[in-house]
């Protein structure tokens, strides 16, 4: 199969759909894998080193989107739209459900899309999701620890505190993947910590990985009202796959906060669960609403390519090989695969989505 990898164009998006170690494996298959030229340099890959694992690398965007399945990291934006074509497998994160516009070209184009971010294994894990999970958890506290500091317009809050003043307050509403590597982050620095669930279960298996360093509450309206006054960061880490995200913060909620407190949320690419948060680019991250610092960049690890290019690929690989090496078939092969699939003949597939367009859904 030829397999084409364009550069990523997102602002600041410097992560590539396949590593130089990715290319190697499928060239070994005997795939044919085409990179646009310098579209691995965010991540410190050279166009010699795709080179060397077998690529041929080529000099448009154009030449690498003709290929018979494209691999990249981000959704397709507007100016890409026209590259899409009958008969192409795309194999990207899409989060359909906060972006109709992009639906409604997947859909006309004939393109098979499916989505990283809905693969779902025989547990009901999400394994192209996790890794970025991870790292956007990791992140949401360090640059919630930045915009704290005065000079980027928050409150001027040390999260870990110092002898005789107390560290900063974290308040974490989700304790997924997200939420739990950004509490374990927090609870390093020496913040106090919460983190609210609605799943109890979840909410001991948590209990059991940080004992008494977080407080762990059942997520309700009334608890959220009530601790959200006393936060200097707020982290949204909530996950309805393939669906919208459910708006746990109100507008009215977010004004009695404190002035210079900070929110960041990860769930800005699903619609994101704060009223107030819309999303915005790590050219320009942050905007005051409310007296309160926003943080809505959804692609947040394009922040550090160099690790998450790599962890990803760790987790997509095996996926773009059997696609490569089965073509559509595949979808019928892996369950997971199958429940990646989002858009095929024109169609939108997938259930979550259909829920959010229903009138797109016949």
């Amino acid at each position: 199969m030829k397999i084409g990898v364009p550069k990523e164009i997102k602002d600041q998006e410097f992560r590539v759909g396949l590593s130089p170690s990715s290319v190697q494996v499928l060239a070994s298959a005997g795939h044919h894998i085409l990179i646009e030229t310098g579209a691995g340099l965010g991540s410190g890959f050279t166009d010699a080193e795709y080179q060397q694992a077998g690529a041929e690398i080529v000099s448009t965007a154009a030449i690498a989107w003709e290929q018979d399945m494209v691999v990249k990291v981000k959704e397709p934006l507007p100016s890409e739209y026209g590259s899409l074509r009958p008969g192409q497998i795309l194999f990207t994160y899409l989060h359909l459900a906060a972006d109709r516009q992009l639906t409604e070209n997947l859909m006309r184009s004939g393109v098979t899309a499916i989505a990283y971010e809905t693969v779902t294994d025989g547990k009901g894990h999400l394994p192209l999701l996790a890794p970025m999970s991870v790292i956007a958890g990791r992140l949401a506290v360090q640059f919630g620890a930045r915009y704290l500091e005065k000079q980027q317009g928050g409150r001027g809050v040390l999260l870990g505190g110092v002898p005789g003043v107390g560290p900063g307050r974290v308040m974490i509403l989700g304790g997924g993947t997200v939420g739990t590597e950004a509490a374990k982050m927090a609870v390093g620095l020496g913040a106090q910590v919460q983190i609210l669930d609605i799943n109890v279960d979840r909410l001991s298996d948590l209990e059991a990985l940080f004992g008494s360093r977080v407080e762990l509450l059942y997520s309700t309206p009334t608890q959220i009202q009530r601790w959200l006054p006393l936060a200097d960061l707020v982290i949204g880490a909530v996950l309805l796959p393939g669906k919208r995200a459910p708006i746990l913060v109100s507008r009215a909620a977010v004004k009695q906060m404190k002035r210079g407190s900070v929110i960041i949320d990860v769930a800005v690419d699903q619609g994101g669960c704060i009223e107030t948060l819309r999303p915005t680019s790590h050219s320009a991250p942050t905007y005051l609403e409310e007296g309160v610092v926003h943080f809505g960049v959804p692609n947040m690890p394009g922040a550090v390519p160099w690790t998450a290019t790599q962890a990803l690929n760790n987790s997509t690989l095996p996926y773009v090989l059997q696609l490569a090496n089965q073509g559509l078939g595949a979808i019928k092969q892996n369950p997971a695969i199958a429940q990646g699939l989002n858009i095929a003949e024109r169609r939108l597939v997938h259930p979550s989505v259909r829920e959010v367009f229903p009138d797109l859904a016949d």
